[in-house]
């Protein structure tokens, strides 16, 4: 009974195996093993803390190899379902890091509705969702809404970063109905100069929102 138990589910892996993102090899899984290690390696050290205008910013990984081509993927080859162990390993640190932070609101960094109906969903969003489930936050993907279409922040010099993303962030629907009482946790994929990230947090500021943290999937290293 045991043989054909694992030689059912051996046949079922076979069935629904897909090419790894990354390398095209078949795996019943998001990522094959050897990719799933590659971008285990862009780790940073127990969920690496920094600060940014007093602000802690949690990053999970460095953003390069393995870990920059799994977010490629996720956001412009049509791959959403990678947001989950990606999202799932970003909440495993934040656990590890002992945050007591029970009662906060995870708040995604919303993209414009525009290039939302263009990609079918927002990266934030997914990686939001995943993290909480894991670690238990409440999630408000309406806390924000970015109501003016910004250009791609990739390429462009500090300050034009920041002009880029100016005004570019509202409250959003549910925080507009019932502002948060408890802190507010906001996410994001990368972390580059943080003028999207500032901007976003200011918003929520300006409305006596108290933001406690940034947490991000990668995080550039030129800073």
């Amino acid at each position: 009974m045991k043989n054909w138990t694992q030689a059912f589910k051996g046949w079922l892996d076979f069935l629904f195996e897909s090419p790894c993102p990354l390398c095209q090899r078949s795996t019943p899984h998001p990522f094959c093993q050897d990719c799933q290690r590659q971008i285990q390696r862009c780790q940073l050290p127990a969920l690496e803390q920094f600060q940014i205008d007093l602000l802690p910013l949690f990053a999970w990984g460095a953003y390069g190899g393995a870990l920059k081509r799994s977010i490629a993927a996720l956001k412009y080859n049509n791959q959403p379902h990678l947001a989950r162990p990606l999202g799932h390993w970003m909440a495993q640190s934040w656990l590890r890091s002992g945050q007591n932070l029970d009662s906060a609101i995870v708040v995604p960094i919303p993209i414009h509705s525009t290039k939302r109906q263009q990609r079918g969903f927002n990266q934030a969003d997914l990686l939001a969702q995943s993290f909480c489930q894991l670690s238990g936050l409440t999630l408000e993907p309406q806390g924000l809404e970015r109501i003016r279409a910004t250009e791609a922040q990739f390429g462009l010099s500090s300050a034009d970063r920041e002009q880029n993303v100016a005004g570019a962030f509202v409250l959003g629907k549910a925080f507009c109905r019932k502002p948060p009482t408890q802190p507010v946790i906001v996410l994001d994929d990368i972390y580059t100069t943080g003028a999207t990230a500032m901007a976003a947090m200011q918003t929520l500021q300006r409305h006596s929102i108290v933001v406690q943290h940034l947490v991000v999937l990668a995080r550039t290293q030129r800073q």
